[in-house]
């Protein structure tokens, strides 16, 4: 059974904060866990002691930086609630900090690989053309794979080469998409998706076989099944395409802040994990043109 104090923090979330039902889910296991974690104790008593000694349990328990730090950010999102309701006086996590997180650089593909994954679905009929389309949306627009699931005929905008994505937050933005992409997606719509559309099939752009949209799972799978078609031996997934998608835009001279744009984060922090892109290139140019490089 839920605890009280979770489902309304939960319910705040969702009413007043606007955020995805994804991060939703993720505060709910975090928040729940440490106040399994507190016992018979209640959390509104807790002190910034048990919340250091959850977060050592957590590292106990194998989980990576990343995953003790958002835990962290929930647990600090649930104790300004209690505030904000006069439920507690004050926050307890305000003075912890949040663990550093060593900054890995996103897994991307080269453009070759690229190339050897978009022709990767290969033979007749809706499914691979589907499949086609879907692929070159991944890499044209830098969409994560919620986007991708949730985009409708409507969305698209072909005649204008762009395309309305919905992100975190219910926020949107307009994506342009290129030439290989709108040719693979007109393809797909004259002769791919009529023939999976039944009388009762949604305005989402990809379907499955019985006409339904196309989940963020089986999505996921298809990514994965085409990789390994590919040849590929990285661990490849629809995030991976947004990777090299920023990654690429970057080597070929983009700015960072409409990297940000296009990819959709609130934070040019965010975007900042790209700019090791900016350096190779720098450094590249450096060695091939100084006369001492």
């Amino acid at each position: 059974m839920q605890h009280p104090l979770l489902k309304n923090f939960l319910e705040y979330l969702a009413a007043e904060c606007g955020v995805s039902a994804n991060t939703i889910a993720a505060y709910r296991r975090d928040v729940g866990r440490f106040i399994d974690f507190l016992g018979s104790a209640d959390a509104r008593s807790a002190r910034a002691e048990d919340v250091e000694e959850f977060l050592t349990a957590e590292k106990r328990r194998g989980l990576e930086v990343s995953s003790i730090a958002r835990a962290l950010v929930a647990v600090r999102m649930f104790y300004r609630f209690l505030a904000s309701e006069g439920l507690v006086g004050e926050a307890v996590t305000a003075t912890l900090e949040t663990p550093k997180v060593w900054k890995r650089l996103p897994d991307c593909l080269e453009p070759g690989e690229v190339d050897k994954l978009l022709a990767a679905p290969k033979g007749p009929g809706p499914l691979v053309l589907r499949d086609r389309a879907m692929l070159e949306t991944f890499y044209a627009s830098g969409a994560r794979v919620a986007e991708v699931a949730g985009v409708r005929v409507s969305d698209l905008k072909l005649d204008l080469s762009l395309v309305l994505l919905f992100g975190k937050g219910s926020r949107e933005r307009v994506v342009p998409l290129g030439r290989s992409a709108i040719h693979a997606i007109e393809r797909y719509l004259w002769d791919g998706r009529g023939r999976l559309a039944g009388p009762g099939s949604p305005d989402a752009l990809f379907l499955g076989v019985r006409g339904a949209a196309l989940s963020r799972v089986h999505i996921w799978r298809l990514v994965k099944k085409y990789a390994k078609l590919a040849g590929m031996r990285k661990n490849v997934h629809p995030h991976t395409l947004r990777h090299s998608f920023a990654t690429h835009l970057l080597a070929g001279g983009a700015d960072l802040r409409t990297v940000q744009e296009m990819l959709g984060h609130a934070s040019i922090q965010t975007t900042q994990v790209y700019t090791h892109v900016d350096r190779n290139r720098l450094k590249s140019i450096h060695h091939r043109y100084h006369p001492r490089g």
